[in-house]
């Protein structure tokens, strides 16, 4: 991709920049795949930042019945809610302005974003799609919602300041979200009012999320939240390098409060030593303006406690980097079940961190087992990953949530074409012993496992799937065919026997399968990985409600 057609801004290529980090934006879309569009449908709630009359951004929640986000096509989003007549958003949402969005489902972990321009504001609002994008389930808390009664809420009050009882409250939170600005603080001319600097700016809402207390106040009019690896995008960061402006909304989960904050940010690019060792960056906010609104929502959510205790039955080795751990039921019962393609939250108790380390794991076993796998690469800096691999034994427990996520095995009997890079291996192989038992039961379809990997040492579960096709080729009931991909070789690895083709994987080799229209398209792996992959499909005519993909992070 092109600086000419990058979509990034300035300020995001300048963090992006300085982290030493060159994210694809080929996941960016000017749509909503048909998947974000499922997704709103569902929501009990969407949070939203946008601009006030005096250009301050502001970050708040528009809520209602499942179904009251509408997408009549896919680059248009409607919602059948307005925000109330405290908010300080209440009259800022006219037509033409822009507006950050964040679909964010807490008890599944998911969540989408979304940029665009207000094309309707009566009643609620009609959304001109500008950015789609997805965003990964780290950082998230999980919490089940239900509705109560509506009921006048109590008064808002304003000030300036932070109270004593508004410091304890941030400081206890484990989830806030913030909305940023790209557009410039002045005027771009003499001629240009507020207004007009509002509606040109783009907007952006997002999450973020830790232990309670990863949030200090550090005076009645500051405060100061580490910035923890994610997606590399920094839009956030980016938007505070053009703008310092900045909203942030700290919901009370148990009464339905809204606490908004608007203010200023500065970034702390060099961590001091002694901090959260997570942290990458910090930023610092300085308050200008509090708007508290008590039980503003007839939402209340329930922090959902870890479902599981599960005893490591088994610790197996399978490459020089990647070891995978079987799980069983620590009270000898029956594990929930999952679907092919999900993961398994844990909570770690790690020595030396401030509170539980929160991971989620693909499942890279077979849903007919009675046991769960995850099979796990070493990261030379995860804190989770290093503890699983150097402490953790038979015999030890984790505690771990119920199987999440939906990058899942589609239904129907089209051809599957699983493709994977390194350890995006791991939900490609439920998925293809998901695949060989509906073929079993009748419901045949062809598949190729397609996987791309540096060499020999770093392959793992190569005996493991080349048993699996030996399996198929006695069997009637499927068909398949194995593609791997060494970019880097080693002398002892033989073409044609450890892998089928020297060099990187490509969107043309995969064309070349022929694997048919109706074909669908798994894929697993490192951003640019699969932003490339995808790309190069799509413009070859597969069409994108057949490509789907879940991408990994380097957190560890």
């Amino acid at each position: 991709m092109t600086p000419e057609t990058t979509p990034f801004h300035a300020g995001e290529l300048e963090a992006q920049r300085r982290a030493g980090v060159a994210p694809s934006g080929r996941f960016i879309r000017d749509y909503m795949p048909e998947q974000h569009r499922e997704f709103f449908a569902q929501l009990p709630f969407i949070v939203l930042a946008a601009g006030d009359d005096q250009g301050r951004p502001w970050v708040t929640l528009l809520a209602g019945e499942p179904g009251f986000i509408d997408t009549p096509d896919a680059r248009t989003l409607s919602v059948a809610a307005a925000p109330g007549r405290e908010d300080p958003l209440a009259t800022a949402l006219e037509e033409g302005a822009e507006v950050g969005l964040l679909g964010i489902e807490l008890a599944t972990r998911r969540r989408n974003r979304l940029n665009g321009v207000v094309r309707a504001a009566q009643g609620g609002l009609v959304v001109a799609v500008q950015q789609s994008f997805g965003n990964c389930p780290q950082y998230i808390r999980e919490r089940a919602w239900h509705r109560v009664e509506p009921a006048p809420a109590p008064a808002a009050t304003v000030s300036s300041r932070l109270d004593a009882d508004q410091r304890a409250r941030i400081t206890a939170a484990d989830t806030f979200f913030i909305g940023t600005v790209s557009g410039a603080v002045a005027p771009d001319s003499a001629q240009d009012s507020v207004r007009e600097q509002r509606m040109k700016r783009g907007y952006d809402a997002s999450h973020r999320g830790g232990e309670p207390g990863f949030v200090q106040v550090t005076g009645a009019g500051t405060l100061r939240f580490p910035d923890y690896p994610g997606n590399n995008f920094f839009n956030t960061l980016g938007n505070l390098i053009q703008n310092p402006r900045v909203g942030l909304l700290f919901v009370d989960f148990e009464t339905g409060g809204l606490l908004q904050i608007s203010g200023r940010a500065r970034i702390e690019w060099q961590p001091e030593q002694g901090e959260d060792p997570s942290a990458q960056r910090w930023v610092e906010v300085s308050i200008e303006r509090v708007v508290e609104r008590p039980e503003a929502l007839d939402l209340r959510w329930q922090r959902e406690t870890p479902a599981l205790r599960l005893e490591v039955v088994e610790k197996r080795r399978e490459s020089d980097l990647v070891t995978s751990f079987l799980l069983a039921s620590a009270d000898g019962g029956a594990l929930p079940p999952f679907r092919a393609g999900q993961h398994l939250p844990l909570e770690l108790s790690v020595p030396g961190q401030p509170g539980r380390v929160r991971r989620s794991y693909s499942l890279s076993g077979s849903p007919g087992d009675e046991t769960y796998r995850i099979s796990v690469k070493r990261e030379a800096h995860g804190i989770a990953s290093r503890f699983l691999h150097d402490r953790i034994a038979a015999g030890d427990c984790l505690t771990a949530h119920a199987p999440a996520g939906d990058f899942v095995l589609p239904a129907g009997q089209g051809p599957l074409v699983l493709i994977s890079a390194g350890v995006g291996i791991t939900p490609m192989l439920a998925m293809l012993y998901a695949a060989m038992a509906e073929g079993a039961r009748g419901a045949a379809r062809d598949i190729w496992f397609v996987h791309a990997t540096r060499n020999g040492d770093a392959h793992a579960f190569r005996a493991e799937v080349e048993a699996a096709i030996r399996a198929s080729a006695h069997s009637d009931a499927h068909r398949i065919e194995r593609r791997v991909f060494y970019s880097a070789p080693r002398a002892n690895d033989t073409l044609g026997q450890d892998y089928d083709t020297d060099g990187r994987l490509t969107a043309a080799d995969l064309l070349a399968l022929e694997a048919g229209e109706d074909a669908h398209y798994l894929l697993c792996g490192p951003a640019g990985f699969l932003a490339d992959l995808s790309a190069g499909l799509e413009a070859h005519g597969i069409a994108v409600d057949r490509i789907a993909f879940e991408t990994f992070g380097p957190a560890g």
